[in-house]
Parts: structure tokens; C-alpha cells; sequence
């Protein structure tokens, strides 16, 4: 029997639609609505999709959303004095600057002059902090590993007491995530392990995880062997293996594949992400949580 997809797409749209509400309410009570800035250094394909896909969605929801593009050529102390404005907008709520930066500039810099408070990615260090202690410390965990926690809840499955294995050890998702599944609290109190390149018997570990989320980028890495059957399997990777043509447009298509063998985990597994449609749809999601948490914490509201 095939495991149960956890879709991304469908999560996505009933959060989208719980923040619509919500900042309609906010703005009838209050007369606000969060403020979204995003700043894109110069032209890069890749980042200009993504950000435009930001713009669209914190329309969608009802959001104050500021697009500033700025020249590939900006100086590193002119970027800083663009936040230091933004820092002290009392429009704006959230502040997000697309990465990757120009060689020129900083980048450990520039997301270290961004207001805590307003620093809606949770990249800053005093927001790690914050989620290292977490509970009620925690105000804007990362967006991607707030997704998969988000799903793993919202698919109803148990993780109080549940093995966790996660498979990479990056700053964006894999030591995040591993936090916060610890943690005490919903969609938490689990026992977790980290697994990455210098694990021994990565396989064997794998194989006892209740929840096994794997973040390592390496294309087709976990096996259906090391999957325990009825484990609830995230997987974050998506890879480009290749191209092929979109019977839809006739254009070129990427081929993309994540980090999990999924034809033959979803036999195995007892719930599993697809790829595409599974974790990515809730990168940008929780960016929007992030920043409607944040007009909340401005104004008091619990």
C-alpha cells in the first residue's frame, strides 16, 4: 500500500488562507496590515523568480509589500544604510534580503544589521538564539524547517516520544529542525539525531527513525532499505538531475528529484513529501507567518 502524501501545495493554501483572514481582522481592529520589504541585488534569474513569487503571495494575503531593486554595483555601506532605514520604518514589520549578495558585500554582515524583530528569514543570530531556548523565547523560526514542522503536524503524525533522524547538518534546515523537534511543545518532544558525511552507519540509523527528514542535497541518497516501514519520510531535497519538454508549453523543463528514492520509499513509508510539491510551496508560507507574527508581536496581539 502507498504511503500517504504530504502535500506542500495543499498545506500552503489552507495557511494562506488563515493569514488572509487574519490580517483582514488585524486591519479592521487596528487599521494595519504587515509591511513586507524585499531587497534584490542586482539581476540573478533565479532570485528575481523567487522574489517575484514573495511579492505575489504577500499580495495575496493582504500584505503592505515593498519591492526595492537595487544595481548589482551597490556598496556594501550603502546596502546597510537601506536597512538601517527599513529598520526604523514603522510601516514595514518584516525585512528580507535575497540572497546570494553581489562579491563585493558581506553577507554574514548585511543579515546582521537587520532588526531582530523585523528579521522575518530568522537568520540573525539573536533569533537562533532565541530558538535554541525556545518556547515562548522563539519569534520567527526559519522558514523552511517552521514548513516541515508545519507539515509534519498538520498530516496528524505523533511526535511526542517519536525517533527523529535528520540527515544534514546545514544552518538553514538541518540544525534548525533538529532544534525544534527536541524542543517541548506540538509537533515536538522528540528524541532526535543528526546524521551527515562524517556518520557512521548512516544507514542504520536511518532505518530506526520514526520521522526521517533528509536535507543533504545529494540526489537519490536514502534507500527504501533505510526506511522503516510506516515512517513519516520529509524529504527537502531538490535536485536538478536534468532536462526534458513540457508537454504543456513545449519549453524546457528542469527534471528535478529529491534526496529520497520516492518510487520505491512510498511503498515502504507510512507518509512521505513528494518532489516537487512537498516541502518547497512551504518556504515562502511560513515567511509570510513569520511576518504576520511579527505585526502581532508589535501590537500586542497573542
Amino acid at each position: 500500500m502507498s504511503a500517504k502524501l504530504i502535500k506542500g501545495t495543499e498545506i500552503r493554501e489552507q495557511i494562506l488562507e488563515e493569514i488572509t483572514a487574519e490580517v483582514a481582522e488585524i486591519k479592521e481592529k487596528y487599521g494595519k496590515v504587515p509591511g513586507l520589504v524585499t531587497i534584490l541585488v542586482g539581476e540573478n534569474p533565479a532570485s528575481i523568480s523567487y522574489v517575484t513569487l514573495k511579492i505575489k503571495t504577500a499580495h495575496r494575503v493582504g500584505f503592505h509589500e515593498i519591492q526595492d531593486t537595487q544595481s548589482v554595483d551597490i556598496s556594501e555601506d550603502d546596502l546597510l544604510a537601506l536597512i538601517d532605514k527599513y529598520n526604523n520604518d514603522d510601516s514595514i514589520n518584516g525585512i528580507l534580503v535575497q540572497l546570494p549578495l553581489p562579491k563585493q558585500i558581506n553577507e554574514k554582515k548585511i543579515l546582521n544589521a537587520i532588526d531582530p524583530d523585523k528579521d522575518v528569514d530568522g537568520f540573525h543570530p539573536i533569533n537562533v538564539g532565541r530558538l535554541m531556548i525556545g518556547g515562548d523565547e522563539v519569534k520567527f523560526p526559519p522558514c523552511t524547517p517552521a514548513g516541515i514542522q508545519e507539515m509534519i503536524v498538520r498530516a496528524g503524525v505523533e511526535t511526542k516520544g517519536a525517533e527523529v533522524v535528520v540527515v544534514g547538518r546545514s544552518n538553514i534546515v538541518g540544525k534548525p529542525i533538529a532544534n525544534m523537534m527536541l524542543q517541548k511543545g506540538v509537533g515536538a518532544n522528540s528524541t532526535v539525531t543528526v546524521v551527515h558525511t562524517g556518520t557512521k552507519d548512516l544507514a542504520g540509523h536511518c532505518k530506526r527513525a520514526d520521522i526521517l527528514i533528509v536535507a543533504a542535497g545529494v540526489p537519490g541518497l536514502v534507500k527504501p532499505e533505510w526506511i522503516k516501514p510506516g515512517a513519516c519520510v520529509i524529504d527537502v531535497g531538490v535536485n536538478r538531475v536534468g532536462e526534458k519538454i513540457s508537454e504543456k508549453t513545449g519549453k524546457k523543463i528542469a527534471i528535478l528529484k529529491g534526496d529520497v528514492d520516492f518510487d520505491a520509499a512510498k511503498e515502504i513509508a507510512g507518509s512521505i513529501t513528494p518532489v516537487p510539491g512537498g516541502v518547497g510551496p512551504m518556504t515562502i508560507t511560513m515567511l509570510m507567518l513569520n511576518t504576520l507574527r511579527a505585526i502581532k508581536f508589535k501590537l500586542g496581539i497573542n
